[in-house]
């Protein structure tokens, strides 16, 4: 498996596997954030998207987005999205695409990476612990705005 940054140019190569994650995550599909993307995939100071690719086909990709927070010395990180394909999931991939993310946040300044799971998705959850996260002392809420 390889792995690169996304650019512009990737963004309908990525839009299968988006709508893939967010159906998996149970997460209502807007065609809208396409322009959200858009976004991303051009300023590399919101953040990255990481694409990972196998045998010269996309096989999965993880977004990235930078906040800042004093608790964590400064920049940290939000790991927003991580999909691999269901045809190599168990291969290890899901690992070297992790560490990959982790590499370039540090790389890119990030004293820490946040990221939420589904409490049901356990292979997940394992991979995450193996890797060095662990479950923050508070819950996270949302508000639209």
């Amino acid at each position: 498996m390889n792995t690169r940054i996304a650019t512009r140019s990737d963004a309908d190569l990525l839009l299968p596997a988006l709508e893939a994650f967010s159906r998996e995550d149970e997460i209502q599909w807007n065609p809208g954030c396409v322009s959200g993307l858009g976004t991303l995939l051009q300023d590399a100071t919101l953040g990255f998207v990481l694409i990972a690719e196998h045998e010269g086909r996309l096989c999965g990709y993880a977004i990235l987005t930078y906040g800042f927070d004093l608790e964590f010395g400064g920049r940290d990180s939000y790991l927003t999205e991580f999909y691999l394909s269901p045809a190599v999931r168990g291969r290890g991939f899901g690992k070297q695409l992790l560490d990959a993310v982790e590499r370039n946040a540090r790389d890119n300044g990030a004293n820490a990476m946040h990221l939420c799971v589904r409490p049901e998705n356990v292979v997940a959850i394992n991979t995450y612990r193996r890797a060095g996260f662990v479950r923050a002392p508070r819950d996270l809420f949302t508000k639209t705005l």
